[in-house]
């Protein structure tokens, strides 16, 4: 089996039925129904033609193409192929998968040791796809900004809340918004000079997407921080920002591990302002630290 297919089929099923669930909701219908069927019967699938795909699931031919597009195969032959891997390995019985190389029997010191190579994966995959002009636009904005918003739910929420925490702490004015009530009716009252920050791993989240699109309507600078260029978060986005696509599993979805790349690219948001507010950053950094100093020492006693 070729690596791109371990990578996207790690455990035998667990993974493509987890990556149909994340990529479900930008789906059609009939695009839904393809995948379900690949997910539900790899084996079966395999043995089919794009045409007896098409039949079988009631859809047509460009349908199968776009939905093996979609799970991040160039072409339904790719998918075949790798559905094909995914069977074997199902027959040969070995234990399944936690995560993309990682069995239910392994060692501790195994699991922390794959882990660590996934994590390292992830962020030099973000780092080779991040787009460095649109960074710096996006670093640009934040360092004149009035006011910066940033909506996020879920482990994308708290990526949130880890942005605007390290902005706060350079004296900058910034809020993480979770509840999609109080998003909105902030975002209504952003203006030019201000920026709004949406993070979502798929694009597709609508708590997310709604607020950003009311601030990009009032002319906001919007950046979208997304796994998927090509989501509907982007329509609404003057900059995005990809981060890498991430190996799901059954027990480390897209949301968990996403988390990884979303990190590195708000921390290189904020080393950019950091850089560019220096004078006053500082300074802001410094006192920070100094009125919490009393309750790391009282912890350490």
């Amino acid at each position: 089996m070729t690596q791109d297919v371990k990578e996207s089929f790690g455990s035998p099923g667990g993974s493509l039925a987890a990556k149909v669930r994340t990529l479900a909701p930008s789906m059609t219908r009939s695009m839904q129904r393809v995948a379900e069927a690949v997910a539900d019967d790899p084996a079966g699938c395999a043995a089919l033609t794009v045409t007896g795909l098409a039949e079988l699931t009631g859809t047509s031919e460009a349908t199968v193409v776009r939905t093996a597009r979609l799970l991040g195969y160039p072409g339904y032959r790719d998918l075949r192929l790798a559905l094909a891997g995914l069977a074997a390995q199902q027959q040969s019985g070995r234990a399944p998968a936690i995560t993309t190389d990682i069995a239910v029997d392994d060692p501790i010191a195994d699991v922390v040791a794959k882990l660590a190579y996934e994590e390292q994966q992830t962020l030099a995959d973000t780092a080779a796809g991040l787009d460095t002009v649109q960074l710096d636009a996006a670093v640009t904005a934040l360092t004149g900004a009035r006011r910066t918003d940033v909506y996020g739910i879920g482990a994308s929420g708290l990526v949130a809340q880890d942005l605007t925490q390290k902005l706060l702490r350079i004296g900058l004015i910034a809020h993480a918004h979770s509840d999609p009530h109080l998003a909105v009716t902030n975002a209504v009252q952003l203006r030019s000079g201000d920026v709004a920050i949406a993070i979502t791993h798929s694009g597709a989240t609508g708590d997310v997407i709604e607020p950003l699109r009311a601030a990009f309507e009032r002319g906001a600078t919007t950046v979208a921080i997304t796994g998927r260029p090509d989501s509907a978060v982007t329509q609404y986005a003057d900059l995005v920002l990809t981060t890498s696509t991430s190996r799901e599993t059954e027990l480390r979805p897209a949301a968990m591990s996403s988390r990884t790349s979303q990190l590195l690219v708000v921390d290189c948001l904020f080393v950019g302002v950091a850089q560019r507010t220096y004078e006053t950053a500082a300074p802001a950094l410094a006192a920070s630290y100094e009125a919490l100093a009393h309750r790391h020492r009282s912890a350490s006693r």
